[in-house]
Order: C-alpha cells, then sequence, then structure tokens
C-alpha cells in the first residue's frame, strides 16, 4: 500500500513540476517573441 501512495505522489508532483516547466517555457518564448517584435 504505502509504495502505491508514494508512486501517485510521485506522479501529481511529475505533473505538477512539468506543467509550471511549460508555463515557464511559453512566458520566455512569448517574452522573447515580444522583445523581438518590439525592437
Amino acid at each position: 500500500m504505502p509504495e502505491r501512495g508514494d508512486r501517485r505522489l510521485f506522479s501529481q508532483l511529475a505533473w505538477f513540476v512539468g506543467l509550471w516547466l511549460a508555463g515557464v517555457l511559453v512566458t520566455a518564448a512569448v517574452a522573447y517573441g515580444l522583445r523581438l517584435w518590439l525592437l
């Protein structure tokens, strides 16, 4: 039972980190694109 719970927690943590990284990359890409477009 404990290892199953840990695996679920790890899965949720991986999802959270993945979504956060995707958000950071998208934000960086948009900011970079806007900078190139404006300047």
